[in-house]
């Protein structure tokens, strides 16, 4: 196997193309000549080609090119100072396809050198198999981490992990638009004293408390009501010396800008698997989080969705689909693989629903570094 580039993105040119059998213009469609490519309102709507059950990819980034900080932050070349030049090629490669996604130049455009890129290091995504958007999303996000994060010590080549865990100290823009930090309150039944544990999340998955139709507030409810630790769950309390029931709860110490929840629609008890079709009840606008988030950090508690991927069809087989709010026009659309539609908002609404992205700021339109 070839080496890898160390001097990205400069040398990014010989890779992409070494890495393509077809040429890059066979990827792309050009735009019709009805839409005006010097028109703002067509960029960042690109459609993706489907390479062979790359629907989940397809789905993922297009909601992903609905964050405006995150596709400025590419489109400006700031990326480039961060860059791991020794574990750099996804990050470039997502750079690359933002780039084409966001310039309005085609209607289409391959996902193929970002695939192959990442399948490197993940071969089940190179693979022409159906593969899981949230599982998908959360390799993206801990890659783009590790290749912009700015820390003395970087992760070795070939570490793979399916959490994100970045270590005190270590920040990117994955971090600071998509980190956000749990706390557990735990109180032992016997003596009382509570202790206190913290964890970092950029994917928060909801259980889902009915079968037939609840709210997304009721998931969040649910997530978050305080439960019991007993039998083989127990806690060693240090005050006790003994293993002890005790009581957690838990909250929000940090609230991310941009919150993902991913509705918890695939169960699996040994080898019996199960979707659940329950009819999900998000709002656009103004979801409030307020009474999860520690008093002291209620600083954005509101949030508007601008992102949701749909599952459609069973567990082993199955499409998967986007809907993105537009930076520009506002509008909602529909994103198919390579077929854009616009779509009124209360289509938005859905029991497909299994990605729900949400933001507490008002983004602006991404800007591409002028003197690039």
């Amino acid at each position: 196997m070839a080496s890898r580039s160390t001097n990205l993105p400069d040398d990014f040119n010989i890779f992409y193309l070494r890495k393509n059998a077809l040429s890059l213009e066979s990827m792309k469609v050009p735009m019709d000549e009805s839409r005006d490519e010097m028109n703002p309102q067509y960029q960042g709507l690109t459609g993706l080609r489907n390479l062979g059950n790359t629907c989940y990819m397809n789905a993922v980034i297009q909601c992903l090119c609905s964050v405006a900080p995150l596709v400025e932050y590419f489109l400006s070349g700031k990326y480039i100072t961060s860059l791991d030049k020794e574990n750099g090629e996804i990050a470039t490669a997502f750079a690359y396809l933002m780039n084409d996604m966001w310039l309005g130049d085609f209607e289409c455009v391959s996902p193929e050198v970002f695939r192959l890129v990442i399948g490197e290091r993940y071969p089940a995504f190179i693979k022409k198999t159906q593969q899981d958007a949230q599982e998908f999303l959360i390799y993206v996000l801990n890659e783009l981490h590790e290749a912009l994060k700015k820390a003395s010590k970087r992760r070795s080549q070939g570490t793979s992990s399916w959490d994100f865990r970045p270590s005190a100290g270590e920040t990117s823009i994955i971090t600071r638009l998509f980190e956000g930090h749990l706390s557990y309150d735990i109180e032992c039944l016997e003596c009382q004293t509570k202790t206190y544990k913290n964890e970092v999340f950029t994917v928060l998955s909801l259980p889902i408390p009915d079968d037939t139709e609840c709210s997304l507030e009721e998931c969040l409810e649910y997530f978050f009501k305080p439960d019991m630790l007993t039998w083989n769950n127990q806690i060693n309390c240090s005050f006790c010396g003994t293993k002890q029931d005790a009581a957690v709860k838990a909250s929000i110490a940090k609230a991310p800008k941009i919150v993902i929840f991913h509705l918890k629609r695939f169960e699996c008890q040994g080898s019996y698997k199960k979707k659940l079709r329950t009819d999900i009840y998000y709002p656009l606008n103004n979801l409030d989080l307020s009474c999860y988030i520690y008093p002291l950090f209620r600083k954005n508690p509101k949030y508007h969705l601008f992102g949701v991927v749909n599952h459609f069809g069973d567990l082993d087989g199955g499409h998967y689909t986007a809907f993105c709010k537009h930076t520009v026009t506002q509008n909602w659309y529909n994103f198919d693989d390579s077929q854009i539609t616009e779509m009124p908002d209360p289509l938005v609404q859905t029991s497909a629903a299994y990605l729900l992205f949400y933001t507490s700021q008002t983004f602006s339109v991404p800007v591409k570094n002028q003197n690039g």
